[in-house]
């Protein structure tokens, strides 16, 4: 039987394209799934607040594929220079609009113990990615004198480049407690699976009757395995290793 006559060579593809938007719906579904469990447990985690660009992430010490990640070798705000990375394309996307920020945007830490730490922006630049940040070492003496740093990828898509934010220290307040308990991207991962199905259903709609029942099995199984995650997250770290490979065959970063 001639596999051609069965399924056609358009719908294959068309298979093959939804398989890979899968995966990554599915990184991006256990990702927000993973991240609400996670973060339900630590409501009095530190978090970094931009508000000229939207962020309002909890900041963790695991790795930058758990969202805004802490570089392990600077300190923490208060106590000398602080690195914080985040990826610009898929795990959320923290720093996606890292590069519309502009000298005088404000850029908020707040952290348990210490308070709200305000700083002021002051230069963006473009780096190799081979490039290290030099922590100024006096500056853990020196409350007045100590900078921020905003790590991510450049362009969006792709580690060719480092684009990399510096602010200055600017003030120190007593926290907002509360605002540690809120997630507002809680939500996301069913919003990611309802899009992945609609636009299944779409495609299966514009697809000739006889291979529509393909089609619409591909979207409703993947569709399933996406709700699953919903659910039951697994470590996002687990999906960054797994997928790898498929980041850097698609140029992703």
């Amino acid at each position: 039987m001639d596999i051609k006559k069965i399924i056609k060579p358009t719908t294959i593809i068309v298979i093959i394209a939804f398989l890979i938007i899968g995966l990554y719906a599915l990184t991006e579904v256990n990702y927000f799934s993973y991240k609400q469990v996670a973060e339900s447990k630590d409501v009095n985690a530190s978090v970094v607040v931009i508000p000229a660009i939207g962020v309002f992430e909890k900041i963790n010490n695991v790795s930058i594929s758990q969202g805004v990640y802490i570089d392990e070798t600077s300190n923490i705000p208060t106590k000398g220079d602080t690195i914080l990375y985040g990826h610009r394309t898929l795990q959320g996307s923290p720093f996606l609009r890292l590069d519309a920020l502009k000298k005088g945007d404000v850029v908020s830490v707040e952290w348990p113990g210490i308070g709200e730490v305000n700083y002021t922006v002051k230069k963006s630049e473009i780096i190799a990615p081979t490039n290290f940040i030099d922590l100024n070492e006096s500056h853990a003496n020196d409350v007045n004198n100590q900078d921020l740093y905003l790590v991510t990828c450049h362009p969006i898509g792709s580690s060719a480049q480092r684009l990399v934010v510096t602010a200055e220290l600017d003030s120190i307040s007593p926290i907002n407690e509360t605002v540690l308990e809120q997630n507002p991207q809680a939500h996301w991962a069913w919003l990611i699976t309802a899009g992945f199905l609609i636009l299944g259903l779409i495609v299966a709609y514009f697809t000739p009757a006889d291979e529509r029942k393909i089609i619409l099995a591909v979207v409703i199984a993947i569709t399933i395995v996406l709700a699953y995650f919903c659910i039951f997250p697994i470590s996002s770290q687990v999906w960054a290793d797994q997928l790898g490979w498929l980041n850097s065959l698609m140029g992703v970063n």
